[in-house]
């Protein structure tokens, strides 16, 4: 395969996850109550996981794979916490 359509071919994918960071960033932002925010961030968390695997595959560089891993775990331990200790809004 010819770099050049390698590297178009990975384009498609990054313009989708741009546009995706800026409807979750919406949703964060604008979110009715603190679940809809909660949930913008898991799909956030989940978007750079794949972006970030996504730029492996461009760069065909693995040291951001460490970084993978602990965007991960911090985001199961902040949706383990929410649904833990989250209190009704407005109470």
């Amino acid at each position: 395969m010819s770099p050049d359509l390698y590297t178009n071919l990975l384009l498609i994918p990054a313009a989708f996850f741009a546009l995706s960071f800026i409807i979750m960033t919406w949703r964060i932002v604008v979110g009715p109550n603190s679940m809809d925010r909660m949930l913008g961030l898991d799909g956030f968390v989940a978007m750079l996981q794949c972006a970030l695997a996504t730029y492996i595959c461009w760069t065909l560089d693995t040291t951001v794979t460490n970084a993978m891993l602990v965007i991960a775990l911090l985001g199961f331990i902040a949706s383990v916490a929410v649904a833990r200790f989250r209190k009704r809004d407005g109470s």
